[in-house]
């Protein structure tokens, strides 16, 4: 169950990240977008890192070695998933802060992005 769960976050953590450095005007937009929603959009995002989150910690509950960052990064969707529903207005002052000047940003956490990828995909093909 460890390693499918290994796979899921490499392949979610690839497909986002080579869009963050593909596509970092069209993030923009979809925050943009967001933003204007208002806290029901805050709500869906932290009803997806939420369930994302709780899929990986309740599958791959590893505390020794390079395998625990796939649990760390599953609590920290919890994490995030849990305040963006809690506090909504903590998720709107984030999206205020994108704009097209700093499409850049997207890009790095994409290439962030592609990096725990790659190491999620090692740790799933080595075990």
């Amino acid at each position: 169950m460890e390693r499918a769960v290994e796979v899921f976050v490499a392949v979610g953590f690839f497909g986002v990240g080579l869009s963050h450095v593909l596509q970092p005007l069209a993030w923009v937009e979809f925050f943009v977008w967001l933003r204007s929603q208002g806290r029901c959009a805050v709500f869906l995002e932290g009803l997806l890192s939420l369930n994302c989150g709780a899929l990986v910690v309740a599958f791959h509950n590893v505390w020794v070695g390079l395998p625990v960052i796939v649990t760390l990064l599953g609590w920290g969707m919890v994490l995030k998933g849990t305040v963006r529903l809690a506090a909504p207005g903590l998720g709107l002052r984030v999206y205020e802060r994108v704009s097209p000047e700093r499409a850049w940003h997207f890009r790095a956490a994409g290439v962030f992005a592609l990096a725990l990828s790659a190491l999620c995909g090692y740790l799933a093909l080595s075990a």
